[in-house]
C-alpha cells in the first residue's frame, strides 16, 4: 500500500527568557530590542537545527516569531522562491536552473550523511551496493535473498524532491530508481518512525537521525557514522544548505549568521551533524 505521509514543525514556545552569562548571551546580543518574523520551510534534516536555534532566540526575545516546517528540499526551494518563506533548506545543492529562476543564495552549515536502515532485530548487517539498488528496484523483495528471514521486505522511500532521496540514489543507487510497491514518506522523522514500527521494513535516514530505534547499515565496509562521514571514510555524505532569495539582509542575515556562529556550530554538533570549517 503506498502511504503518503507530510509533517511540519510549527514552533509554540512559551515567553521565558533564557538566564545565560555574558560570554553565552553574547551572540543572541543582536537579537535584542528586535521584533520580526521569519518562516523557514524545506529539508527535514534541518529541523532540530532551526528550532533549537530559533528557540534560543524567541526565549531572549519573544517579539520576534520563527516557524519551521519540513516537506522536503523541492519544498524548500519553490516556497523561498516563491516568496511564501524567507529560508527554504535543501539537502543538496541548488541545480542550476533553481538559481537562475528564483536568483537564489545557498549557505552550507553542516556535513551529513544518509544511512540505510533496517529495525533493529534484523539480522542483516550490511548490503552492497548492488543489493540495494536491486531491492529498491524491486528486482529483490526477500530479506532472505540478501542474507535474512524468510520475510518480504517492506521498502520505504522519500518523497519526489527529497534532498535525502537524491542524494541517496545518486550515491548509493548510481541514478533513480521507480519502485510503486514502495511507500512514501515525507520526512526524516516520519521514514524512522516507520522502519522502527517495522521488523521487515527498509529505508534511509539522515545520519543525524539514527537512534536505537533503528539500526544504520554498514555501506561499503564502513559504518554510519558522522565522524566517518566528515572523514570521507563513508561514502553517503552531503552538505546541508540554507537558501535565501537574494542576499539576506536584516533578521534573516543575523539568523543565517547565529547559525554559523559559535553558537550556532554547537547546535548543530547537538543535533548529531559535524559544523562545517568556514
Amino acid at each position: 500500500m503506498r502511504k503518503n505521509l507530510f509533517w511540519a514543525w510549527p514552533i509554540f514556545l512559551g515567553l521565558a527568557f533564557l538566564a545565560a552569562g555574558p560570554a553565552a548571551a553574547a551572540p543572541l546580543d543582536v537579537f535584542k530590542d528586535r521584533q520580526g518574523t521569519i518562516d523557514i520551510a524545506g529539508g527535514t534534516a534541518h529541523i532540530p537545527v532551526m528550532t533549537g536555534a530559533a528557540r534560543r532566540i524567541m526565549e531572549i526575545n519573544p517579539k520576534i516569531v520563527i516557524t519551521v516546517a519540513g516537506g522536503g528540499s523541492g519544498v524548500g526551494v519553490q516556497q523561498v522562491g516563491e516568496g511564501l518563506a524567507r529560508i527554504g533548506n535543501t539537502g543538496r545543492p541548488l541545480k542550476k536552473e533553481e538559481i537562475e529562476k528564483y536568483g537564489l543564495v545557498s549557505f552550507p552549515f553542516a556535513i551529513d550523511g544518509v544511512a540505510v536502515v533496517v529495525h533493529p532485530d534484523n539480522p542483516v548487517r550490511t548490503l552492497s551496493r548492488e543489493a540495494l539498488r536491486d531491492v529498491f528496484s524491486g528486482r529483490l523483495a526477500n530479506w532472505q535473498e540478501v542474507g535474512g528471514r524468510d520475510a518480504a521486505i517492506t521498502l520505504y522511500v522519500r518523497e519526489d524532491g527529497s534532498g535525502t532521496r537524491e542524494v541517496f540514489e545518486g550515491q548509493a543507487l548510481g541514478g533513480p530508481v521507480a519502485n510503486p510497491a514502495a511507500n512514501v514518506v515525507s520526512s526524516n522523522g516520519a521514514m524512522k518512525t516507520a522502519v522502527a514500527q517495522d521488523p521487515n521494513g527498509l529505508g534511509y535516514v539522515g545520519i543525524g537521525h539514527l537512534d536505537p530505534s533503528v539500526r544504520g547499515l554498514v555501506f561499503e565496509g564502513t559504518l554510519p557514522t558522522q565522524e566517518n562521514a566528515a572523514s570521507g571514510a563513508y561514502g553517503l555524505t552531503r552538505l546541508l544548505y540554507m537558501n535565501t532569495k537574494g542576499n539576506p539582509e536584516g533578521l534573516v542575515k543575523d539568523f543565517i549568521d547565529y547559525i554559523l556562529g559559535p553558537e550556532g556550530r554547537e547546535i548543530v554538533s547537538q543535533a548529531g551533524y559535524i559544523p562545517l570549517d568556514r
